[in-house]
């Protein structure tokens, strides 16, 4: 549903138009210092602004109402909460009837028997990877000597990532893209065999953030068209080091104590300026739709910090279970 995690563990809750949305984190160590100013650089991170991004802008300020007291956290539930303020909703009215390609319109129209709140995207969103960051900045501080660094490394299947986005907005379009992360200084043994394995569980977080379509470890997909004599990675000292990383720095499940190193794929922003066409539940007849708002021509560039919260959210449940 709307949670995650067993000892560190999360929930998200609201909607892209309603009044504030935010998260509630159970589980994190007391004594952490935190306050506002803790979240401003991921918050910022991921913000609208860029060319190619989205003309939303938002205060996006974090309000602990919650687990933190004079500075410090408390042992108990932490919130945090998120106004939205900066909303057009009669922008989406048309999606009631017209749910726009490859949008989660109408699978939410269907599913919640058209109770579910459409504006925006209503809980869809990708507004609501804001709370997933706040939980991750927290996360990082209970993972003090884990460094962890995303960054989009293509887009639209070009490295000049600036001239394709270009490209797209030029011609009402969207594009898709990769993005890298890397986790440094993982202690070996994180992570069970099967069910519980670390690429289990970062891939689960992954595949919350809206727009993400794939996921791969180390070598990942291109590990089919190798040999062994090639993928194998040799361990050279007694700490598990090895000669290469095709493993993505996991072993039967577990981190063998190299970096942590994996991908996702991107796919391009459904709501595009571009004439499409879709069914039309009013008319009964496939029609044209004209989208209006406010959209991302390129999601993917937004994305780094949110992949980053991911992964220091499950790992810092996977250390907290190991203690």
């Amino acid at each position: 549903m709307n949670s995650f995690g067993r000892i560190f563990r999360i929930s998200i809750f609201g909607e892209s138009h309603g009044a504030c949305i935010g998260v509630c984190i159970d589980g994190c160590r007391y004594g952490i210092e935190l306050n506002e100013t803790d979240f401003f650089n991921d918050i910022q991170r991921r913000k609208s602004g860029k060319h190619g991004t989205s003309l939303r802008t938002e205060h996006d300020t974090p309000e602990i109402i919650s687990g933190v007291f004079n500075g410090f956290t408390t042992g108990s539930p932490i919130t945090v909460l998120f106004k939205n303020e900066n909303i057009q909703s009669e922008d989406y009215l048309q999606y009631k009837t017209q749910p726009r390609p490859s949008h989660a319109d109408f699978v939410a129209m269907k599913k919640f028997d058209g109770f579910n709140d459409y504006r925006g995207g209503g809980h869809f969103s990708g507004r609501l990877t804001l709370p997933l960051i706040a939980a991750g900045v927290i996360a990082k501080k209970n993972i003090p000597d884990i460094n962890i660094n995303a960054e989009i490394i293509e887009a639209g299947g070009k490295t000049d990532i600036n001239e394709i986005i270009e490209n797209a907005v030029n011609d009402g379009d969207s594009v898709g893209g990769i993005i890298q992360c890397v986790a440094k200084n993982i202690p070996v043994g994180l992570g069970e065999p099967f069910f519980d394995s670390v690429e289990s569980q970062i891939s689960h977080l992954a595949f919350s953030i809206p727009a993400v379509k794939g996921i791969e470890f180390g070598a990942g997909f291109s590990s089919a068209r190798m040999f062994g004599s090639e993928h194998n990675d040799i361990i050279t000292d007694e700490h598990g080091k090895t000669a290469t990383n095709n493993s993505g720095g996991i072993v039967g499940g577990i981190t063998n104590g190299n970096d942590l190193a994996f991908r996702v794929a991107v796919k391009p922003t459904s709501s595009i300026m571009k004439n499409q066409q879709t069914f039309d539940f009013e008319n009964k007849k496939i029609s044209d739709l004209k989208i209006h708002g406010r959209h991302d021509a390129c999601i993917a560039l937004r994305i780094p910090v949110i992949v980053e919260a991911i992964t220091a959210i499950v790992l810092a449940d996977f250390i907290m279970l190991k203690k």
